[in-house]
């Protein structure tokens, strides 16, 4: 009962902090002094915020880096990283602590831990945003993830809610007649793997779809919409937290309620968030530069929230590419460089275009395309690029465009580092 209680309760406060209706400036007041409750009374428990003052601002911005060279000084414990490690590995527990690991996409993997209460918490958050219905229409949820995690069995408590995982890395043949008894109504996934069961003849007809963990690309998103027949949602989350959910008008609304959102600008009006986590208490996630690229919307969404919207998540900052060919470096975001492709020939469904070398960029498509369509797509990449700086060479080629199941799709990747 004590769990069920702290799941309701979550659920409660997250539709009446983030109700329709509410104005931007009083959900801010009773931000600021979530934010600093949990500044003044958490934050300094924590080994590396002992001595540090109870404002945000004089808090220094760190990232991935630095919190896993000493793991233990972000957490209340003291568990250090080779500790969560062995944790990981085994029981994925230390004690009653639920311990995860991010899938590394960006290179090494993160660590993360959390109490059973901010599971609770999590999952009362998560059901409150993104299943409408819910709880006076049951749910049976499908999550497609490449790992599972204790934020997922938690769902198990819940009334009135199934929820069912599919590890993505096993492979679509090997639990999609599993997915079709389980017959979801809502359905979360990579982009990838619900273009997959969109293309496959599995049976199942969700109501609702969420796509998370990879950036959405058009391409994906109209085959998914058009077999499904929903408007297809995004999930903004990652091993940092929940940081946002998409509206039935397409906004991702971030998750003010238990983030701190700070941004830097970036190019082409783009945003890096800076993240504070004030709802977690166990591991300090204060002021976190994530690496993302998000597109604000400027305005007011008109479906009500007083939650800052967003209308894309563009990327990755480490897939900017920034060529330096003799004056100020110039800047192509990943969504620049994937219109170029997808706009130079409406049948062109995948690609990848990977920055090789220097000032190399390599162009793929599938192979079944005719050599035509793939220098007309090389072509119009040149322009792009071309209008902007000399000496970027293109080359482009054909391929089979399998995507690797342990490794999030990136179709804008930056493989070249400078060396120092």
């Amino acid at each position: 009962m004590t769990d069920l209680w702290h799941i309701a309760r979550s659920f409660a406060t997250t539709r009446y902090h983030t109700r329709k209706g509410l104005s931007r400036a009083a959900f801010m007041r009773w931000q600021d002094k979530a934010v600093q409750r949990w500044l003044e009374h958490d934050v300094p428990k924590v080994r590396y915020y002992a001595s540090t003052k109870a404002r945000l601002e004089a808090l220094p911005i760190i990232g991935k880096t630095i919190q896993m060279a000493d793991f233990g000084a972000f957490n209340l414990g003291d568990v250090s990283a080779s500790t969560g490690w062995r944790c990981f590995e085994t029981t994925q527990a230390h004690g009653e602590i639920s311990v995860g690991a991010s899938t590394g996409t960006s290179g090494n993997r993160a660590l993360y831990m959390i109490t059973p209460q901010e599971r609770l918490r999590w999952l009362g958050t998560i059901l409150a945003k993104a299943l409408p219905r819910f709880p006076f229409q049951a749910e049976r949820v499908a999550v497609i993830l490449p790992q599972s995690s204790a934020l997922y069995d938690t769902a198990a408590r819940a009334n009135r809610l199934k929820l069912a995982f599919f590890d993505l890395t096993e492979g679509m043949e090997h639990w999609s007649k599993r997915l079709a008894a389980f017959d979801p109504t809502c359905l979360i996934g990579p982009p990838r793997v619900l273009r997959a069961l969109a293309e496959a003849e599995t049976g199942i007809k969700p109501r609702i779809v969420y796509a998370g963990a990879e950036t959405l690309d058009p391409v994906d998103r109209h085959v998914i919409e058009a077999k499904f027949a929903v408007q297809l949602g995004q999930i903004y989350m990652a091993t940092e937290g929940l940081f946002g959910v998409s509206c039935s008008h397409g906004n991702i609304h971030l998750a003010e309620d238990a983030v701190k959102f700070e941004f830097e600008p970036a190019e082409d009006g783009l945003v890096n968030p800076i993240v504070s986590c004030f709802q977690r208490r166990y591991q300090i996630m204060a002021r976190y530069r994530m690496n993302d690229l998000l597109r604000l919307r400027p305005g007011p969404c008109p479906c009500g929230s007083p939650l800052q919207a967003v209308t894309e998540i563009v990327g990755r900052m480490d897939d900017v590419f920034v060529f330096n060919t003799g004056g100020e470096p110039i800047y192509f975001t990943p969504d620049v460089l994937r219109n170029a492709v997808l706009d130079a020939d409406r049948s062109i469904d995948d690609f990848r275009i990977l920055r090789v070398a220097e000032n190399r960029i390599e162009l793929i498509l599938p192979d079944r395309f005719e050599p035509e369509i793939t220098q007309k797509t090389k072509a119009a990449l040149e322009r792009l690029l071309h209008a902007r700086c000399e000496g970027i060479a293109v080359s482009a080629r054909g391929a089979q465009l399998s995507p690797d199941l342990h490794r999030k799709l990136r179709r804008v990747e930056n493989k070249w580092r400078p060396e120092h």
